[in-house]
């Protein structure tokens, strides 16, 4: 560049005429100094750098799109989760219907009473049972006859007066009388009436204590036990245990067993856990689902669970404890299974493992990672690939130099 000064002393000698000659040798003067005053700025090194099994990206390079961690944990287990669905424990539950055909007449309770263990329910006028208080009371005056005529058979017996077989003809009555008697009070008291309490009226009990919880009778109703309906007139349970039935699969048929704790899970209470007890196995499978009926006792107490809800159940079906890693982080490479793990914010290791136990979504490695360590779950294979390139590389180098 020390030229510059002479060619520019001879560009200004030129005469006047070759004016526009002298302005583009100026142009290109002026070319000349910027380019030869100005330096190439270095470009950013931005390229990962490869060392044995190591991956290390440059400081400059702050974020690493696509590639992900997870720390490894200690142990791992599978949940099994079965659909289920709450009913009613049909232990202590009762459909109550009538035995005599009548008129409702009166309605004494409704759906969210609590009700005790021979409580009307409601109030009906029926004939039929009119028909069975007569033939107690009936039974109840022969008897009364039997037995007098009796005492007086013993009586002339006694004196000589009447043969044995009067005597024991008079036995016979007596005792058929009274257990004629015997049935009819029976009947009567099984269905909560009396005798002598006339008026054809019969009321409708609660044969257990518990919780009306549907009732589907109304006021001058007609009831004829030959024709029920397709509901009971009045449902009572005890709602503090509920029973739960969920589908589980043939396969996992060997984790239900009696008395075994399975916990359930509902929509209407995020976050919280139900216990329930394994009670009876159904004896078949469903030809349709290949699944088989499970039946649990639900404690419900606070009454918080509702028949009719559905749930998720669920049980531990298997586990291990050595370390956990998600099975995305694993991957093959010539015939060996590898992780990369995250040493440093922009290094990256990859190591051979062993694994052991495979569950769903999650391996168990036996050697290899420590618990803690962070393991990368996506980007692996971007690695491996960087990691084979480079290798290629020094290998080709290694054969050029020999």
């Amino acid at each position: 560049m020390r030229r510059v000064p002479n060619l520019l002393s001879e560009v200004f000698r030129v005469s006047p005429a070759g004016l526009p000659a002298r302005v583009a040798a100026l142009s290109l003067c002026a070319l000349a100094l910027a380019a030869c005053g100005k330096e190439e700025a270095p470009k950013a090194d931005d390229e990962p750098k490869v060392t044995g099994e190591t991956v290390q990206f440059p400081a400059s390079v702050k974020t690493l799109p696509g590639i992900a961690g997870e720390a490894a944990r200690t142990g791992g287990q599978r949940m099994l989760n079965l659909p289920g669905r709450l009913g009613w424990n049909e232990d202590k539950t009762v459909r109550v219907s009538t035995p005599f055909a009548g008129r409702v007449t009166e309605i004494l309770v409704q759906p969210g009473a609590t009700v005790k263990a021979g409580q009307p329910l409601a109030n009906l006028t029926s004939s039929d049972f009119g028909v069975a208080q007569a033939d107690a009371r009936k039974a109840a005056a022969d008897s009364s006859v039997a037995a007098k005529a009796l005492a007086r058979q013993r009586e002339l017996y006694d004196a000589g007066v009447v043969a044995q077989k009067d005597l024991e003809q008079a036995q016979g009555d007596a005792a058929r009388t009274a257990a004629d008697l015997a049935r009819t009070q029976a009947a009567l008291r099984q269905y909560g009436g009396a005798a002598g309490d006339g008026a054809n009226r019969f009321s409708l009990r609660s044969p257990i204590d518990g919780l009306v919880v549907e009732r589907n009778i109304n006021p001058g109703m007609e009831l004829r036990p030959d024709q029920p309906p397709t509901a009971p007139l009045f449902l009572v349970t005890d709602p503090t245990t509920l029973w739960a039935q969920v589908d589980a699969g043939e396969a996992d048929l060997g984790l239900f067993k009696p008395g075994v704790t399975v916990q359930l899970v509902s929509a209407a209470y995020p976050g919280e856990t139900f216990p329930g007890t394994v009670v009876k196995i159904a004896d078949y499978v469903d030809p349709t689902s290949r699944s088989i009926k499970v039946r649990l006792a639900v404690p419900n107490a606070d009454r918080r669970l509702k028949a009719e809800m559905f749930v998720t159940a669920r049980l531990q079906a298997a586990s291990f404890q050595g370390i956990a890693v998600p099975s995305k982080a694993v991957f093959l490479a010539d015939n060996r299974n590898y992780v990369f793990v995250r040493t440093a914010p922009n290094t990256f290791v990859r190591r051979p493992v062993k694994l052991g136990v495979s569950l769903p979504g999650v391996s168990e490695v036996v050697d290899g990672i420590k618990d803690g360590e962070t393991v990368v779950t996506e980007g692996n294979l971007y690695l491996q690939d960087i990691l084979r390139d480079a290798t290629a590389v020094n290998n080709a180098r290694a054969a050029a130099k020999q």
